[in-house]
């Protein structure tokens, strides 16, 4: 019981870093780096798997890893860009917020009903891989829009 209150208590404080994270993001021009480094950061969290107690079976991964795409959509339709200044930003949006606490609420839901089936270890391997599949697909979303946004600056005007 103990470890189910610290995860909770952790990923609450995690998701309210994000969104500070994310609005203070919106003051500053959005570049390709700032987009596909979260996700190659959150990578290294693979080296768990090293350890068995984290392993999981392959149809856990590709669950874990279709939920988190499914989850990736409500983040994906509050992400938008806007040009100002012939610079590409990111514009803030105020259902993000609540997008991200209903998506916690609804992992810790879901960490409730399989972690009491599964390990864990198993658990936390399932979560970091929902995680890092919501991740990976939002951002190549975002990158895809931002590349949009970007040849459009790159386009000459016709007068």
């Amino acid at each position: 019981m103990f470890w189910i209150i610290a995860s909770t208590i952790v990923a609450f404080f995690m998701a309210s870093l994000m969104i500070i994270v994310r609005l203070k993001a919106s003051k500053r021009p959005a570049s390709v780096k700032s987009i596909i480094l979260p996700p190659l950061f959150m990578s290294t969290g693979a080296f768990m798997f090293v350890f068995p107690e984290f392993r999981v079976q392959w149809m856990q991964v590709l669950e874990a890893l279709l939920i988190g795409v499914l989850f990736s959509f409500f983040l994906i339709k509050t992400s938008k860009f806007e040009i100002r200044r012939d610079k590409i930003y990111l514009i803030p949006s105020k259902a993000f917020a609540l997008i991200l606490v209903g998506l916690l609420i609804i992992r810790m839901v879901l960490k409730l009903i399989i972690g009491s089936t599964i390990t864990l270890g198993e658990t936390s391997g399932m979560f970091f891989l929902l995680a890092f599949g919501m991740l990976v697909s939002w951002r190549i979303a975002m990158l895809f829009k931002y590349k949009q946004l970007e040849r459009q600056l790159k386009v000459p005007s016709s007068s």
